[in-house]
């Protein structure tokens, strides 16, 4: 099996245990506190350091530093690498620093900018807070996580630079542990029973750190703190992190964008968002992160060797694989969008209107899935070649469309009376996808660093993709009970039909391709 392909199912099987977990944990937290109120304070205070994580530590630092990290790995001596990842974590440490003792300071100012809607009026959520107050208080107790989180993925980096990708792809399942054990046994100790999640936030954090430590040192690669002024690869690495910053967090910024909007909409609009949001994110980690992750030390390899053809090729196979596996989860997202939710949600302190809500939304993210997952495939090719300016313009674009898209879908929505204008800021979320991931892959063409197979081949699998789509939708369609069976059924029952309709559309789905033609050679990309 090609070594990229057998990469990419190692960080796919341990994302897949991690997001499973995951939807678990928002299933216990759903069923522990009602949607809206204080849990729509948390969600903003998880949200804003969760952004920062993304578009510092994961996104722009990861997207800058791997492609030095590898050309220092391919081109430098051990001890100027080791000189590397000494200087880089004595200035990320102290930058991360300064950041999280300013996030805590400007709680309050941040929890008005971020959910505006909180501050204009009194909606007390609990006998002491009102909304504002209270997702401020969150959110310093929260803003420490990316102290710690981000210094984990300067540890994920090493380690995935040198191929060691289960760790890292293991190490949220830590989290979400925490997360599960905070809401049943030590909320009810809270005199505000949500702010155990808060800390819960912090402490699994740190245990994301200190999990991949170990791994670190038997690679002979801890780094220690250097606070030197003036080091080449620093430099280098800052240069590149600036205009990363933004084209790496198109879609973290448009979802905070969303939830700022969200805040002056209906109580519990922002929780119907982020359920939402956390379904369409399990197949974009298990695909599209999993896929980034694995070509971006190839494409970097291949850039500093001047693998030309090499690196053409690694980026059409990563868009081949995410079509293939994109298109059927946005399908069976939006058909399966309520039997899911009524599955995981709605089995304790919520009813079948957040089902029903929050199924809005999902249907209308979902149309965004397969844009979202070539975003994270294509822009390594950016990245790679240590070209941050040209995503950067990319992304404003995204943001802006993004901003206009939500006003002309949602003001007309919420201004008559319509339910659910909530769902109008997921489709503008999609449709700004298509707008990214559109424009990345013109960029790529224009430059001439990305020549797809033919045509004519790509228009084949293309609708056999189509044709395998159509007859898993037909299948789920036909099986699927009705929605007031889902209402009223028990838990192990909605558990054993959600995962048989499952388990049949992925069976007629890959069945139908393979009747078609489709066999393991098309996956398998060149090493």
């Amino acid at each position: 099996m090609s070594r990229l392909l057998r990469s990419g199912a190692v960080i796919s099987a341990m994302t897949m245990i991690s997001r499973v977990l995951g939807l678990a944990r928002d299933a216990i937290i759903f069923n522990y506190f009602p949607a809206g109120g204080a849990l729509d304070a948390f969600f903003v205070a998880f949200r804003v350091p969760n952004l920062l994580r993304r578009m510092v530590a994961e996104g722009a630092f990861s997207l800058a530093f791997i492609p030095v990290l590898s050309e220092y790995k391919e081109t430098k001596s051990r001890e100027d690498l080791q000189k590397l990842l000494n200087h880089v974590a004595g200035t990320l440490s102290l930058v991360l620093f300064g950041i999280t003792v300013l996030g805590m300071i400007l709680a309050p100012f941040l929890a008005m900018i971020f959910a505006p809607g909180f501050s204009l009026g009194d909606d007390a959520t609990s006998t002491s807070a009102s909304k504002h107050e209270l997702t401020s208080h969150l959110l310093m107790i929260t803003f420490p996580y990316i102290f710690f989180i981000s210094l984990s993925a300067f540890a994920s980096a090493i380690l995935n630079t040198y191929q060691k990708f289960a760790v890292p792809a293991f190490m949220p399942v830590l989290l979400n542990v925490v997360l599960i054990t905070a809401t049943i046994w030590w909320a009810p100790h809270f005199a505000e029973p949500v702010e155990a999640l808060a800390w819960a936030v912090i402490i699994g954090g740190i245990a994301q750190l200190g999990f991949q430590l170990p791994s670190l040192f038997k690679l002979g690669l801890i780094p220690k703190l250097n606070f030197k002024r003036g080091h080449e690869g620093v430099q280098r690495i800052m240069k590149l992190m600036a205009p990363a910053l933004l084209g790496s967090s198109v879609a973290q910024i448009n979802i905070l964008i969303n939830t700022a909007i969200a805040s002056m909409l209906a109580a519990g609009s922002i929780s119907w968002l982020y359920a939402s949001d956390r379904f369409v994110e399990l197949p974009l980690a298990i695909i599209g992160v999993a896929i980034g992750v694995v070509i971006l030390p190839k494409l970097s390899g291949d850039h500093i060797n001047a693998k030309g053809k090499a690196f053409s090729e690694t980026l059409d196979w990563a868009v081949r694989i995410g079509l293939l596996v994109a298109l059927p989860a946005m399908v069976g997202l939006m058909l399966l969008a309520k039997p899911i939710l009524a599955t995981a949600l709605q089995n304790g302190v919520n009813d079948w209107s957040l089902v029903e809500m929050a199924s809005m939304s999902l249907m209308t993210y979902s149309l965004g899935l397969p844009a979202f997952i070539l975003v994270k495939v294509l822009a390594p090719g950016f990245y790679s070649r240590q070209d941050t300016k040209t995503p950067v313009k990319i992304g404003l674009i995204a943001i802006g469309s993004n901003i206009v898209l939500s006003a002309l879908i949602v003001y007309p929505w919420y201004s008559m009376g319509y339910v659910g204008p909530h769902a109008g800021l997921a489709l503008a979320t999609a449709l700004a996808g298509y707008i990214n991931a559109g424009l990345l892959f013109y960029q790529l063409k224009k430059q001439g660093v990305f020549h797809s197979v033919s045509r004519k081949l790509w228009l084949k699998d293309l609708a056999r993709i189509l044709i395998a789509v159509i007859a898993m939708a037909a299948i789920i369609m036909w099986l699927s009970p009705t929605d007031s069976w889902w209402q009223s059924a028990g838990l192990s029952a909605k558990i054993g039909h959600l995962f048989a309709l499952i388990v049949l559309a992925v069976m007629t789905y890959f069945g139908t391709l393979y009747a078609m033609g489709i066999r393991k050679a098309h996956l398998l990309p060149e090493d």
